[in-house]
């Protein structure tokens, strides 16, 4: 499934606009450090997982944000982000999967989510990458709207 990223709560790993894959699994499938989809009520999340609670829940938490979401039950897991779609850029994956690049990133999140000043100029610089890229002709792929953070479900 193709997701495309319309929320803040995962910068820098994630940016608005960005597309990524989502893969299926189980819970016992994944580890702490991921970034997972998982589902609460009609609302799609796509955070970092914190840990396995218990046998039969997780938490999870965006980059960018300072505390974690209340736990889920093992049943809302709905996949694992495999890899970012868009190839047009050439940034990083380091910081999609557990490992340093993952510890970087949640650093640099709290940086954005402490300093609103940070967050802004971050946006804006990559706003205007995003534009540039399409006025040179870098090809976007197209997906359906999803979020690191609160998200849509699609598939594309």
């Amino acid at each position: 499934m193709r997701l495309r990223v319309f929320g803040e709560s995962m910068l820098p790993a994630l940016w608005p606009g960005d597309v990524v894959e989502i893969e299926s699994c189980s819970l016992e499938d994944v580890h702490a450090g991921e970034i997972v989809l998982a589902q609460r009520d009609d609302r799609l999340v796509m955070h970092r997982l914190l840990a396995h609670c218990g046998q039969n829940n997780f938490l999870l938490r965006g980059d960018s944000l300072a505390c974690p979401d209340p736990p889920f039950p093992s049943e809302a897991l709905l996949g694992r982000l495999v890899r970012r779609a868009d190839e047009g850029r050439s940034l990083t994956t380091s910081s999609l999967h557990p490992g340093f690049g993952a510890k970087w990133s949640r650093a640099v999140g709290m940086v954005l989510c402490h300093w609103a000043l940070a967050r802004r100029v971050a946006l804006k610089v990559h706003g205007r990458r995003k534009a540039s890229a399409r006025r040179f002709g870098i090809a976007e792929n197209t997906a359906a709207p999803a979020s690191a953070g609160i998200a849509e479900r699609g598939a594309v």
